[in-house]
C-alpha cells in the first residue's frame, strides 16, 4: 500500500465545495492500493460554520492532520485557508516526509496558495507531487476590474505562482480538461513531462442511503402542498449570471403567457449568497425584482448542511442546473441531481461534460448556450411548461448501472492509475 499525503484548504466537517473532493477521493482510495493522509487545515480556524453530518461520511480509519491556521479573530489579516494554512501544513508535510512515511503528494486547489507546497517538498525530501485542479488557477480578468484591486493582485500572483508550482510537478489533474487546457499551454514542459489526467468530482450513492435513514422532512418548503418546487443548491459564478437572468426572463415570458402554470411554479435557491453564512447575503432575489417574478423565486442565501442538500433534492420536484458560458465548467452537482432520482431542469454550455451526463442518463432536460448564446424567454418558458408535465420524465427510467463512470469510486480509480503512473515515472526520472 503506497501512501499519499492529500492537501486540501478544507475538509470535513467543512461544507464548501472544494472540502469533498479529498473527502470523495479518501473513501475509495484504500481499494486501489493508495492510503490516503489528509492534510488540511484546523477546523476551529474555518470562517464557514461546520457541518457536523459530514463527518458521518469520512471513513473512521483515515488519518487527518489538522495543521495550524492563522487565527481571523479579534483581528483577520487574511482570510484565504491556504495563506493561514500555509505553514502548518508546510510542517506536516515536512514531517512526515522525513519520516518516510509518505510516497507522493497531491494537493488539490482551491485553495490555490497552497499548490507551491508540493515544489517545497520534492525540494528538500524529494517526494513527487502533483497538483489537482477543481478550477482553473489563472482566470480571465474580470471586465471593469479595477486596476491594483483585489481581483487583479490575485491574477497577477496566478501568473507567477503558477508556472512556479507546476514546473517539477510529476502529475496534475483536473475534474476536465479544459480546467487544465490554460495551464498546460502556458506550461508546455508540463504537458510534455507531467502524467495528465482528468476524472470529475463523482457521485456518492451512500450519501443517499444516509439521508433517507435519516427520515428529515424539507424545511424549505412542503412537498405536496400543490406547487411544483424547483431546487438550485450551490454558488453563483460570475460568468453564470447571464444563465440565471436568461432563466429569469423564462419566468416571465412563463407568467405572462401560462400565468396559470406560474402560479403552481416556486424556484429555491439555495447557498447562492455572498458569502456561505450570511442571510442576508441575497444575489438572486435582486434578479428576480429586476424581472419581475420575484413571487416565483425564493432564495435562502446561506448554505445548508450537504445531507440537507441532499434531503431537499430528493424531496423536489424538479432539480434546476445553472451553468455558465465558459465551456470548461462542469458542475459537479450535476451527480447530487441526477442520484436524487429526480427530473433535472439544466440550462449549461454545449460543451459542457455534465450535458453529456443527464442525457446520456436520461435524467431530464437540457438546453445549450454557447459563449456568446443563450437560450431565448419563449425557448425556456416552453421547456418549463413541458417540464412540469405529468409524467414528463420517468425517474425509474435512470439507470444506476450507466452512472458508474462517474463515481467517486471510478474517480477515485482513476486517480489511483495516474499515481501510479505518476510514481513509476518520477522514480525512473520522468521529471527530473
Amino acid at each position: 500500500m503506497k501512501r499519499l499525503a492529500l492537501v486540501s484548504g478544507h475538509f470535513a466537517p467543512s461544507n464548501l465545495v472544494g472540502a469533498h473532493r479529498a473527502r470523495l477521493w479518501s473513501r475509495y482510495l484504500p481499494e486501489f492500493g493508495w492510503e490516503p493522509i489528509v492534510v488540511t487545515g484546523d477546523p476551529e480556524r474555518y470562517e464557514e460554520r461546520p457541518d457536523p453530518d459530514i463527518l458521518r461520511l469520512v471513513p473512521r480509519d483515515l488519518r487527518v492532520i489538522h495543521a495550524w491556521t492563522l487565527p481571523t479573530r479579534p483581528v483577520r489579516l487574511v482570510g484565504d485557508v491556504g495563506i493561514r494554512a500555509f505553514w502548518g501544513c508546510y510542517r506536516a508535510l515536512a514531517r512526515l516526509a522525513a519520516r518516510r512515511e509518505i510516497d507522493f503528494v497531491l494537493v488539490t486547489i482551491p485553495s490555490n496558495f497552497l499548490a507551491p507546497l508540493g515544489r517545497l517538498i520534492r525540494c528538500r525530501y524529494g517526494v513527487p507531487y502533483g497538483i489537482d485542479y477543481q478550477d482553473p488557477w489563472v482566470a480571465r480578468p474580470s471586465a471593469g476590474a479595477p486596476a491594483f484591486g483585489k481581483a487583479w493582485l490575485s491574477h497577477r500572483l496566478a501568473l507567477i505562482l503558477e508556472p512556479w508550482s507546476v514546473r517539477h510537478a510529476a502529475m496534475v489533474t483536473g475534474i476536465a480538461p479544459g480546467y487544465l487546457a490554460g495551464m498546460l499551454e502556458r506550461n508546455p514542459r508540463v504537458a510534455q513531462t507531467a502524467t495528465v489526467a482528468c476524472m470529475p468530482m463523482g457521485s456518492e450513492p451512500e450519501a443517499y442511503e444516509m439521508v433517507r435513514d435519516l427520515r428529515r422532512p424539507p424545511f424549505l418548503f412542503t412537498p405536496a402542498d400543490g406547487r411544483f418546487h424547483m431546487v438550485y443548491a450551490g454558488a453563483l459564478l460570475p460568468a453564470g449570471n447571464g444563465v440565471l437572468d436568461a432563466f429569469l426572463a423564462g419566468l416571465r415570458m412563463m407568467r405572462e403567457r401560462m400565468p396559470g402554470l406560474a402560479n403552481r411554479l416556486r424556484v429555491h435557491f439555495v447557498g447562492t449568497g455572498r458569502s456561505p453564512d450570511d442571510p442576508h447575503g441575497h444575489q438572486v432575489r435582486r434578479r428576480a425584482e429586476a424581472a419581475g417574478v420575484d413571487e416565483m423565486v425564493d432564495e435562502h442565501p446561506q448554505r445548508i448542511g450537504y445531507l440537507d442538500v441532499l434531503n431537499h433534492l430528493t424531496s423536489c420536484d424538479g432539480v434546476l442546473i445553472l451553468g455558465s458560458t465558459e465551456p470548461h465548467y462542469s458542475p459537479s452537482k450535476v451527480f447530487q441531481a441526477v442520484l436524487s432520482r429526480r427530473p433535472v431542469f439544466a440550462m449549461l454550455h454545449a460543451q459542457s461534460t455534465a450535458a453529456d451526463i443527464i442525457r446520456a442518463n436520461r435524467a431530464g432536460t437540457v438546453l445549450a448556450l454557447t459563449e456568446t448564446t443563450l437560450p431565448g424567454a419563449d425557448d425556456i418558458a416552453d421547456a418549463l411548461r413541458a417540464f412540469m408535465r405529468p409524467g414528463a420524465h420517468d425517474t425509474e427510467a435512470v439507470d444506476p448501472s450507466a452512472f458508474e463512470p462517474d463515481t467517486a469510486r471510478a474517480s477515485a480509480r482513476a486517480l489511483a492509475a495516474a499515481l501510479d503512473r505518476a510514481a513509476a515515472g518520477e522514480a525512473a526520472g520522468g521529471t527530473a
